[in-house]
């Protein structure tokens, strides 16, 4: 009762060997590959303090529940041919300049910082040098930075014919 086989043939002849050295090899060249992509395509974060950005989550509500007191709400308009930008501001406060903050979802490099000038009862207008294009959060309120005391969001999709509103946001 004995099976004899023939010789076994060197691993190397064999197919699971050279399968598993397979496998591990299209990990390494796929792995390498993304490696490669992502140093050479990296797009960076949007925000660069995250943590605290998330921190000042209850000061930004509070400056929009203060502009819901306040009874603002804002329409924008952006004319593509112009570059102008006119806001429509309703409510108590009128104050002489607004800041209008352009904010691109993905990519921090093309956020925007406006100054609008007031001209009339409640309208305000600036001019763009560059035409918006793709999806905007748009951030509006009297003062720069964290010091403004309310704020009016709105998000909108240029190019755009249409007004855009702009609320506080609760």
């Amino acid at each position: 009762m004995s099976a004899e086989s023939g010789p076994i043939p060197p691993w190397y002849k064999q197919f699971w060997p050279w399968f598993l050295i397979g496998l591990l090899a299209s990990s390494v060249a796929f792995s390498l590959t993304y490696l490669v992509l992502s140093i050479h395509f990296y797009d960076g974060t949007v925000e660069q303090d995250y943590y605290k950005r998330g921190l000042a989550i209850n000061e930004q509500l509070a400056k929009q529940e203060h502009a819901k007191a306040l009874g603002l709400e804002a329409v924008m308009r952006a004319d593509p041919r112009t570059g102008d930008i006119v806001v429509d501001l309703k409510g108590e406060r009128q104050p002489e300049r607004l800041y209008l903050e352009l904010i691109f979802p993905t990519e921090s490099s093309r956020d925007r910082s406006l100054v609008l000038e007031h001209v009339r009862d409640g309208r305000y207008v600036t001019m763009i040098d560059k035409p918006l294009n793709y999806r905007w959060y748009l951030h509006l309120q009297p003062a720069p930075g964290q010091e403004a005391e309310w704020r009016l969001t709105g998000e909108a999709k240029f190019p755009t014919e249409t007004g855009i509103s702009l609320s506080p946001g609760i």
